[in-house]
């Protein structure tokens, strides 16, 4: 019976995964917006198509956007499926691979 608990529980996981990951993106979006205010005292980050930007700011921008959503994305992915995992006792992810 575990067997077929532990096949069923990461197509279960998915709402709950899809959640955590819609407020993890949300949560990602808001610490970008503080961390770009400190590092270049600007509201908005600059947008890739902007011809007024140079590389230099386009790629800098892109790279901590970059970090803070990958961080964020594995605390929560981590928070859910530890949170699972100890109200289930089993691993919701099937096979010991990443999401990608």
């Amino acid at each position: 019976m575990a067997k077929n608990k532990k096949k069923k529980l990461p197509l279960a996981y998915q709402p709950i995964g899809f959640v955590l990951s819609w407020a993890g993106g949300a949560l990602a979006g808001m610490a970008f917006r503080k961390a770009w205010m400190v590092i270049r005292h600007e509201e908005d980050a600059p947008d890739a198509l902007d011809p007024d930007r140079s590389w230099g700011e386009i790629l800098l921008a892109a790279a901590v956007q970059g970090a803070i959503f990958a961080t964020v994305r594995s605390a929560v992915d981590r928070t859910g499926a530890k949170a699972i995992a100890r109200s289930t006792g089993v691993w919701p992810a099937t096979d010991k691979g990443g999401r990608d």
